[in-house]
């Protein structure tokens, strides 16, 4: 490694693909934004499918630092194993899906809602997700309200399997809106 420090050009994206999106993420800044409640309408709905690999989940796991057994779907040098828990094979970390839930709640083909907080969740458990299943996160808006003068958007959120239907997670929440 070198010791000299960082120039500006050191941090540059280096792919095509890299550059490509760090542009569309420059040019969308110059859009008219609006702020989040003006966005959302009461029964807005989004949904996207998320096949959750071995890699992502350990990816995951190692940055919150949880390091559970029961996660491991792979293996150096072995690469994907079936894995061990008490529910069978590698299991998803409980909160993991919950990360992705935002990738979903916003329409990223409009330009970025100014002034949006994430004020409150409320999550609920109902099956262990089997690490390797590809799962269908939906957020749909389902209420939108004031309170001591700020304006929240409310919204359910579920997850379940694409292949069986299992419904494994659901969620509220709430995005205070400027």
């Amino acid at each position: 490694m070198s010791s000299e420090p960082a120039t500006s050009l050191d941090l540059c994206p280096t792919t095509p693909v890299q550059q490509a999106q760090t542009r569309a993420f420059i040019a969308s800044l110059q859009e008219d934004c609006e702020t989040y409640w003006d966005m959302v309408e009461i029964g807005d709905e989004l949904s996207r499918e998320l096949h959750i690999t071995p890699e992502l989940v350990i990816l995951y796991a190692d940055a919150v630092e949880d390091f559970n057994p029961w996660y491991e779907g792979w293996k150096m040098n072995t690469w994907h194993i079936k894995g061990e828990s008490p529910f069978g094979g590698a299991i998803v970390p409980p909160v993991m899906i919950s990360h992705f839930v935002l990738s979903v709640q916003f329409d990223h083909t409009k330009p970025f809602a100014i002034g949006s907080i994430h004020t409150f969740h409320d999550s609920e458990i109902l099956e262990p997700i089997p690490v390797g299943a590809t799962v269908r996160i939906t957020a749909r808006a389902t209420d939108k309200y004031e309170k001591r003068g700020r304006r929240y958007v409310r919204h359910t959120v579920t997850v379940e399997d694409v292949a069986n239907g299992t419904l494994y997670f659901r969620e509220v929440r709430d995005i205070l809106s400027l």
